[in-house]
């Protein structure tokens, strides 16, 4: 309860300011009212909310060990027998629980409502025309060209220079009439542009063109490119083994996808690691009268926790540890702490 009760408060606090952050960006859009923006805020709110399960798990447990001990309740408990790995054991199992929960339901939710927001903030406020996706047939892109559109497909793609292999490209007028089509062997980003390498160009009602100097105008970047596949978040915890394969397959890093995946199936242990960190730190402050103690180790666990994870996953995904270490170690680490600091406090 405490945790459902806590969690809820900071889910609020985070939709307040997800609203104010859209109504500010919204403000200079008609079409973006504020039904709009506050059905943006809710798609939004599950995939954001699922950073904070961490510290609604610490600061529940806190909470919880902190009313035990200002009635008694632990002195009860230990005076009945119960040694303090008994009466935590319920709190761990729950918080694996939650973290099951959490991977396995609510991740997949806010991987589908993370797609209505970004659709939606695509039709209202950033007013997008390009589109990437990555599919077990390559690489998919639309942008503009024109005041039409082209497609532009890829069976491969090398990186860290963005060379396109097999490309075909599809062009259309502004009215979705076909206008060209053109295959190449390669294709490379360069100056605001797509140059066609040992490309064939078809036109309706003329004969076929060869040469290497087609180009296809672009206002993308390679930094756009590049963090057009940096949210992990927008892809279901269920379909990230098979999404790893096509990254691989296509030519992509899938390092960092890798670490994302294994640090959502940490998380459970992660949860558990919680409870005992927040058993170390609370069950004694009472005796010291040390609330303002309690609340500050606490803040301080949280974010210590928090930006080692984040460390070890940049760590990871540069290639300098492995993805086992980047992934597993800030759960491993912490519940390990976590059961030598109680084995160091308390006395069984």
């Amino acid at each position: 309860m405490n945790f459902l009760i806590l969690l809820s408060a900071l889910l609020c606090v985070i939709y307040i300011f997800d609203i104010v952050e859209l109504l500010r960006r919204a403000a200079k859009y008609e079409a973006a009212t504020l039904p709009i923006v506050l059905q943006m805020g809710l798609y939004k709110l599950p995939d954001v909310g699922q950073m904070v399960f961490p510290f609604a798990i610490l600061f529940s447990a806190m909470w919880t060990f902190w009313q035990l001990t200002k009635k008694s309740e632990l002195v009860i408990i230990r005076a009945a027998g119960l040694s303090v790995w008994q009466f935590i054991l319920p709190m761990i199992l729950t918080a694996f629980i939650i973290g099951l929960l959490k991977i396995v339901a609510i991740n997949p939710m806010g991987a589908i409502f993370i797609e209505k927001y970004e659709a939606m903030e695509t039709q209202y406020i950033s007013k997008r025309t390009n589109s990437i996706s990555i599919s077990e047939q390559g690489l998919w892109l639309r942008q503009d060209y024109r005041g039409g559109k082209a497609i532009l497909h890829a069976d491969k793609i090398s990186l860290p220079t963005w060379t396109l292999r097999d490309v075909s490209v599809f062009i259309f007028s502004p009215e979705y009439d076909f206008l060209r089509r053109i295959d190449a062997s390669s294709s490379e980003l360069k100056s605001g542009a797509w140059q066609f390498n040992w490309a064939v160009s078809n036109q309706p009602g003329q004969l076929p063109q060869t040469g290497n100097d087609f180009k296809l105008e672009t206002a993308l970047t390679i930094d756009e490119l590049e963090s057009s596949f940096s949210n992990p978040q927008t892809i279901s915890f269920w379909k990230y083994p098979n999404y790893i394969r096509v990254m691989e397959e296509t030519g992509f890093d899938s390092t960092p996808l890798k670490i994302f995946f294994q640090s959502l199936l940490a998380q459970p242990l992660l949860y558990m690691a919680m409870i005992l960190l927040a058993a170390a730190v609370s069950l004694r402050q009472q005796r010291l009268n040390g609330t303002s103690l309690l609340v500050f180790s606490g803040i301080v666990l949280g974010f210590v926790i928090f930006f080692t994870s984040s460390f070890l996953q940049a760590l990871g995904a540069s290639g300098q540890i492995p993805i086992f270490v980047a992934a597993w170690f800030p759960a491993i680490i912490s519940i390990l702490l976590g059961i030598t600091a109680m084995l160091i406090l308390e006395d069984g």
